[in-house]
């Protein structure tokens, strides 16, 4: 099976943002294998025994993104980085809730093993990672999505520049100082 071409998938979003049903139908396997390789990647990380699958939350996403129907697709980079938010949404949102459950016990830890380093910690919390990124976030916004759109949207630098519409340098300087700033809040290094 080839891959579908960017132009494809933005014109599939672009009538489906317009109201066209049967474009959803068929953007939805053009883009469920990425959507899918993503997932796969942020569970990898999650801890052994997780109840949360991957395709659960892949499914997950898909159902959160038909009630963004009337969102104005820009491209397929703008998909994938709406994704990206939602998948993060949806495990923090499962880590808070494990938490309460288990009143504070075997909260879900992410491995970052298999992304770029934000840490040198072979295992980081994922709601420490959230609150330090919502932190980022009010200190500079722009490297606060950087890291949303690479670490959890699992876009390349190319593909996160075309989505903030900054230069390829610019992701790449962002990522770097980024990663700086969480490992020392995350570290609570003053």
């Amino acid at each position: 099976m080839t891959t579908p071409s960017t132009h494809d998938v933005t014109q599939l979003l672009n009538a489906w943002s317009a109201g066209d049903g049967q474009a959803l139908e068929k953007l939805t396997p053009l883009v469920y294998r990425e959507l899918h390789r993503v997932a796969r990647r942020q569970m990898a990380r999650e801890r052994s025994g997780h109840t949360l699958q991957t395709t659960a939350l892949v499914n997950e996403v898909y159902l959160r993104l038909v009630d963004c129907s009337r969102v104005k697709w820009q491209d397929r980079a703008h998909f994938f980085a709406v994704s990206a938010q939602l998948m993060r949404r949806i495990l923090i949102d499962f880590a808070r809730s494990r938490g309460y459950q288990k009143r504070g016990g075997a909260i879900p830890h992410i491995s970052l093993d298999d992304a770029p380093l934000v840490s040198e910690e072979p295992d980081v919390d994922l709601l420490v990672l959230d609150d330090a990124l919502h932190r980022l976030a009010a200190v500079d916004e722009r490297k606060s999505k950087v890291v949303e759109l690479r670490f959890f949207g699992g876009l390349s630098i190319e593909e996160t520049a075309e989505v903030l519409k900054v230069s390829i340098e610019t992701v790449v300087r962002d990522w770097r100082l980024a990663k700086t700033w969480l490992l020392r809040e995350m570290s609570g290094a003053s």
